[in-house]
């Protein structure tokens, strides 16, 4: 139970530093809105990343499935 309060509050803390990023991003190139939909986006790729990985599903080859990248 301890690992998963602390894999919720690396993630939560990872978000707020994504999206925190994404704005100065977004100041960088003039546009806000932009930073943070870049923000939101790579998030959600590393919480997808988070979870194969958590669920022993990470890398792209996989034989035992059929499935290749």
């Amino acid at each position: 139970m301890a690992a998963t309060k602390k894999q919720r509050w690396t993630w939560l803390g990872g978000t707020i530093a994504l999206i925190v990023l994404g704005v100065v991003i977004g100041l960088i190139l003039q546009n806000v809105w932009l930073g943070l939909l870049l923000a939101v986006i790579v998030s959600l790729v590393w919480l997808i990343a988070a979870e194969s990985k958590k669920g022993g599903n990470s890398g792209v080859n996989d034989e035992s499935r059929g499935i290749e990248l």
